[in-house]
């Protein structure tokens, strides 16, 4: 099963490659995929690579729920 998760576009690079945070975790990812991105703008990221540019607040609804799943899994035995 593969997982694409939020990121906010913070920086932009040569060829098509930007900076992302992903609540706080800077990547350099790819963005060929998606036209018309700003910084600040937030994308879907699946394996290095924006898919799509989202709503910032669903992107944030999202975060919010992965960070809540993992506080789960670290409470559990």
């Amino acid at each position: 099963m593969c997982l694409a998760i939020p990121a906010e576009v913070i920086e932009f690079l040569a060829d098509d490659m930007a900076i992302v945070s992903i609540d706080g975790v800077r990547k350099e990812v790819s963005v060929a995929l998606v036209e018309d991105l700003a910084v600040g703008d937030y994308v879907i990221l699946h394996v290095g690579h924006a898919l799509a540019k989202i709503d910032p607040a669903e992107a944030q609804e999202t975060l919010d729920l992965l960070r809540q799943l993992g506080e789960y899994a670290e409470a559990q035995p």
